[in-house]
């Protein structure tokens, strides 16, 4: 039998891509195919410039909040305007957007989703990748991988907003309380962006990172104790907040255009 390492390549070597029997392809064609489709959606919505507020309702879209460009619908800008009339080609979020996709692309999640299901470094375990080296996350485009931690302080200052949207969505424009199905829907989002954000790696080492003793910091640990929860599922939060974000959208989109009614349970 023929040996099989190459002591080159550092690694071992068959001829078989995989020896593997189960269907090791399904979990990464999944994953790959909804990260496509969902990201797809979001960059067409981006440069769709309308339908992303229903000014009766004071429903504002995620994926446009904040607005803050003079080409912002009337009443979506909440906190003033930074930029001028932007050109056609630039996304009127053209600050969510990079911070969103930067936290999202950067997240210990989403890369592994990301190298297995995109790139293939590798599929899965005990199936030969196609690239012939390996230099991990030590070069561009890859080393902004280490800038995570701060790709989550500016979404967390994102999600304060979001929070504030969410508010906001309870008292309409025409004024008063009320309750729809786009408020109940814009809270679910929000609550569902902070599971995903506080049990981020990032939060949980600004909690209870650099601690010698727990003993000696009793509210850290608790915090610490609360945030791992959130941690120890945080694959599921991150797929459940990307979908209710897109969802969210397709909502707002729907009532802003007219196609369907915003349901009132209350006012």
């Amino acid at each position: 039998m023929s040996s099989t390492t190459d002591a080159s390549a550092g690694r071992a070597q068959i001829s078989a891509k995989t020896l593997r029997k189960d269907r090791w392809w399904l979990s990464p064609a999944v994953q790959g195919a909804a990260l496509v489709v969902l990201l797809g959606y979001v960059v067409v919505r981006l440069f769709m410039r309308e339908y992303y507020y229903a000014a009766e309702y004071s429903y504002l879209t995620p994926l446009y909040s904040p607005c803050i460009s003079t080409a912002c619908t009337p009443g979506s800008s909440h906190f003033g305007t930074i930029f001028g009339n932007l050109p056609i080609w630039i996304p009127l979020p053209i600050i969510v957007f990079p911070i969103l996709l930067g936290f999202r692309g950067t997240c210990y999640y989403y890369r592994k989703a990301t190298y297995r299901s995109l790139l293939q470094s590798p599929t899965a375990c005990a199936v030969a990748e196609p690239a012939k080296r390996y230099s991990g996350e030590t070069r561009f485009p890859f080393n902004i991988m280490n800038f995570h931690r701060y790709f989550f302080y500016a979404a967390a200052l994102l999600l304060l907003i979001n929070t504030y949207d969410a508010v906001l969505a309870y008292f309409p424009e025409y004024g008063g309380f009320g309750i729809g199905l786009g408020s109940i829907i814009l809270t679910v989002n929000v609550a569902l962006l902070w599971g995903y954000t506080l049990g981020c790696h990032a939060c949980r080492h600004v909690v209870g990172g650099r601690l010698k003793h727990f003993s000696k910091n009793p509210v850290r640990y608790k915090l610490w104790t609360l945030v791992s929860r959130f941690n120890g599922k945080h694959m599921q939060w991150a797929w459940a907040s990307l979908i209710s974000v897109t969802l969210t959208d397709v909502y707002i989109m729907s009532v802003s255009a007219g196609w369907i009614p915003d349901l009132r349970l209350f006012n």
